[in-house]
């Protein structure tokens, strides 16, 4: 199985344990995985014995790499089911809600690779664990995509315009970058994983939610956590007053010219610079407005956009072209419907942001 559902005994109740097992594939999220770890959650918020739930990957290389691209891709292509495409993102986004939303508490412990489509479900978990190898991205720019699984939401809660300078440019944080702008909890040496799993099934929980959850807040408050000494240098603590400056504007060209421009030299920040300079420009245009509209959504609404969004990126062409490029060719020279971002039409944006689902039209059903 994709997806392994293990449910543990504890002294009293029970711990729903979800692990992503495909590490061949660093645990991208293909369309049975997807569906597995939603039959499976939908059991457990309904179970009376599972009393809290712990997401993790299997291996030791990625939690999440993100969607299936490649899966995606043979979608696109399909001729004999064109709404194929819109469905993956219907069921991932499905999922992502109901991790924001499960009825009980959940702990994400992630390792290694954390984007896109793993970055959606880590940021659905109640209490959010880093071990210090961990790299968080947001990279869609390069494939002709936007940054989704609700991104719209915890990138606007990023301080000052981190959240735009990660979209636009595939930004890679690590742990001291992660843990420092709120995107994890805690930090965990990989060696006390299976301590924690053991410290939590000496634990009684009870089957009221809050008495849980308030046991596991102090339960983790104790844990031991790497010395900050030991954790990589932040990249953004010495970037961040250059994301801030450059980022601030209200035109996106000129935030642009702004960013390719500046002398600031880093091997960081160069390689931010070359994937925002070979990005899809018409992606460029949907993180800048994404976030503009999102600032007074609330997170259902946010997920309705996004996928009116992602389904109007499987029916363009740049989706397409940048997973070729990237995942299928390999020549990772994606040839973008727009060759500049002052190339794209108003229009072309606006029609990602349509339609607009109310509760009564809404495909994934969110309430």
């Amino acid at each position: 199985m994709s997806v392994e559902a293990q449910e543990l005994a504890c002294r009293e109740g029970h711990i729903g344990l979800l692990t992503l097992n495909s590490p061949g594939t660093l645990n991208a999220l293909s369309d049975s995985m997807i569906e597995q770890a939603q039959s499976t959650l939908d059991r457990w918020a309904g179970d009376d014995r599972i009393c809290l739930v712990v997401l993790q990957g299997a291996g030791d290389r990625a939690f999440c790499a993100g969607g299936d691209i490649r899966q995606l891709y043979d979608a696109i292509i399909d001729p004999t089911d064109p709404e194929k495409p819109a469905r993956f993102f219907t069921r991932e986004y499905r999922l992502d809600y109901s991790l924001h939303r499960f009825p009980k508490p959940v702990v994400g412990i992630a390792q290694g690779v954390v984007m896109g489509g793993g970055l959606g479900l880590f940021s659905g978990c109640r209490y959010r664990l880093v071990t210090p190898d961990i790299t968080l991205a947001m990279p869609e720019i390069a494939i002709g995509l936007f940054p989704d699984v609700g991104a719209s939401w915890f990138l606007n809660r990023l301080p000052g315009r981190l959240g735009l300078f990660m979209g636009l440019t595939g930004a890679r944080l690590n742990a001291t970058d992660t843990l420092r702008v709120g995107l994890a909890d805690l930090a965990i040496r990989p060696e006390d994983r299976d301590n924690l799993m053991a410290r939590l099934q000496e634990e009684r929980w009870t089957g009221k939610a809050a008495a849980n959850d308030n046991r596991l807040f102090r339960l983790l408050s104790r844990v031991q956590t790497p010395d900050y000494r030991a954790l990589p240098v932040s990249q953004l603590e010495q970037h961040e007053q250059y994301i801030a400056r450059l980022s601030s504007g209200d035109e996106l060209p000129e935030i642009v010219d702004q960013l390719l421009s500046a002398e600031v030299g880093s091997e960081w920040w160069n390689t931010c610079m070359k994937t925002l300079r070979t990005g899809c420009p018409v992606s460029a245009w949907l993180v800048w407005t994404q976030l503009k509209k999102a600032q007074q959504m609330s997170l259902r609404d946010i997920f309705r956009m996004e996928l009116a969004m992602a389904s109007e990126c499987t029916r363009r062409p740049d989706l397409k072209e940048g997973i070729r490029a990237l995942a299928i060719d390999k020549d990772r020279n994606p040839r973008w419907s727009y060759e500049r971002i002052a190339d794209v039409p108003e229009e072309v944006v606006a029609a990602h942001f349509m339609p607009e689902w109310n509760d009564e039209t809404d495909p994934m059903g969110l309430e």
